[in-house]
């Protein structure tokens, strides 16, 4: 239901002043033109998402992964139908994301703009930092740098820094009548000069192809733009890795049967291998040390005719759990062996003195097993079957060790503690009982909300939240 929200965009009178008013293609139905006739995987989609859920999201601008002339691609396309495509600072987050995932994929990025530039009133939030918006605009330069392709199509209005992208690309295609490009529009123009000039003498597509040179491509229409935009992806002679078609069995068990096994509290003793044996081909899986620290499974098997080393939480992560982890880390890394780790992390107990030296033996092993996570040079996949919490979700590649990808199931839960692991009974003789019981129970609440799947995804802590039983597809 969130997900037939969001491809509503900013809603069905903003969408019909898109295409009615302004004579342009909704953002979905210019990826269908540009896209070949294949899935795409689009990228947090719910980024931006308002609690309570359904509102509209504030992001602005859809991205994704999928191929254009058989090349892959990175396309990160405006929605104008949401605040005129206007950049917030989620936004400029999640176009950062979609050219990181570029940049280490070596994947061409194409652009679709159709931007009104920064929200002012939030700029402080997404201009002067590091990583805020002219961040895009390096990456854009360093990835053309490295050979790998920058394209862009000018489908809208390009106010300010929507501008920039465009100009930077290599190629770059404008749309006759729709498409402008300018630092100033209009308005800015009368209240600085008092001049009144139309957006197509200032900035419309005659002048950038004719007269300033700013863009490379004159389109008459949105269908030519995209035909044109397919023709200069498939000139680039640029092709990293043919893929191979390779023959794989279905899982022995349906996958749609995810669905009533994905993990909604910690406390259940779910074997994880009821869920892996319906993520793998033919639910064929090489355990490794299979009678050893039981509480991490460990193994290799093949997702759609891939090999892949896979990580999976099977309880709390013991201090033999933990030295058999970061073995077989280490295993996948020599071998050049992409890792999947599923994480159902459970929080530790309140641990009395008497056993602090077995706490101090574990520490020490996830550390070891944090720092073979953290060092191995292969493709990292995490997804989050059930609970990430605290420590264990950085031993088990979390967002701060860097995956590849993360996604998470509907039921995921992230944070730092596990609220239904506080006990809401005040300590006996405390003088102020009724405070601190209301104190614990708003806490309570408060972490309740903000470990859900969807307040991560809203924030792009993640790459998105995913269906259980597409999750091979993923």
């Amino acid at each position: 239901e969130l997900l037939e929200t969001v491809s509503k965009g900013g809603g069905e009178n903003a969408i019909l002043r898109h295409t009615q008013r302004n004579k342009k293609l909704f953002v979905r139905e210019r990826l269908k033109l540009l896209l070949d006739d294949e899935p795409f995987l689009e990228l947090s989609p719910l980024a931006g998402l308002s609690l309570p859920y359904g509102d509209v999201p504030a992001a602005g601008c859809l991205t994704g992964i999928g191929k254009i002339c058989g090349v892959w691609c990175v396309f990160t396309a405006n929605d104008a139908t949401v605040k005129g495509g206007t950049i917030y600072p989620i936004g400029v987050k999640k176009q950062l994301r979609a050219q990181e995932i570029a940049l280490q994929n070596r994947l061409c990025s194409v652009y679709l703009v159709d931007s009104g530039g920064a929200f002012l009133p939030l700029q402080s939030e997404l201009f002067p930092d590091k990583l805020h918006g002219g961040r895009v605009f390096y990456n854009e330069a360093i990835m053309s740098a490295m050979r790998i392709p920058q394209v862009a199509v000018v489908c809208g209005s390009c106010v300010a820094g929507g501008a920039y992208l465009p100009t930077m690309a290599e190629e770059a295609v404008i749309i006759d009548k729709i498409g402008t490009l300018f630092l100033a529009g209009p308005p800015l123009v009368k209240a600085a000069t008092g001049e009144d000039v139309c957006p197509e003498d200032l900035g419309g597509a005659r002048l950038h192809s004719k007269v300033s040179g700013c863009s490379d491509h004159f389109a008459s229409s949105e269908k030519e733009a995209y035909e044109c935009i397919r023709n200069v992806i498939s000139t680039l002679n640029y092709d990293p890795l043919p893929e191979e078609v390779v023959e794989h069995d279905s899982p022995l068990f349906s996958s749609d049967e995810l669905l009533g096994l994905a993990p909604r509290d910690y406390r259940c003793t779910l074997p994880v291998k009821l869920i892996l044996s319906r993520l793998m081909d033919g639910s064929r899986f090489q355990e490794f040390k299979a009678n050893y620290g039981t509480t991490l499974v460990t193994g290799f098997g093949h997702v759609e005719g891939h090999l892949v080393g896979v990580v999976a939480n099977n309880g709390e992560l013991s201090h033999d759990a933990s030295l058999k982890g970061s073995h077989f880390v280490q295993l996948c890394s020599q071998r050049s062996i992409p890792i999947l780790f599923f994480q159902n992390t459970a929080p530790h107990t309140a641990q009395p003195a008497s056993i602090s030296q077995a706490h101090s033996n574990r520490l020490k092993a996830q550390a070891s097993m944090m720092a073979a996570v953290a060092c191995a040079a292969v493709p990292k996949i995490t997804i989050v079957i059930g609970g990430c919490y605290g420590n264990e979700s950085y031993v088990m590649c979390g967002r701060s060790f860097s995956p590849n990808f993360l996604f998470l199931w509907p039921n995921a839960r992230v944070a730092l503690v596990d609220p239904r692991h506080f006990s809401t009974v005040p300590q006996a003789g405390d003088s102020d009982c009724t405070g601190d019981e209301s104190e614990l129970k708003h806490l309570k609440e408060k972490l309740e909300e903000e470990s859900s799947a969807f307040y991560s995804s809203a924030r792009l802590w993640d790459d998105g939240v995913i269906l259980p039983q597409n999750t091979r597809k993923v």
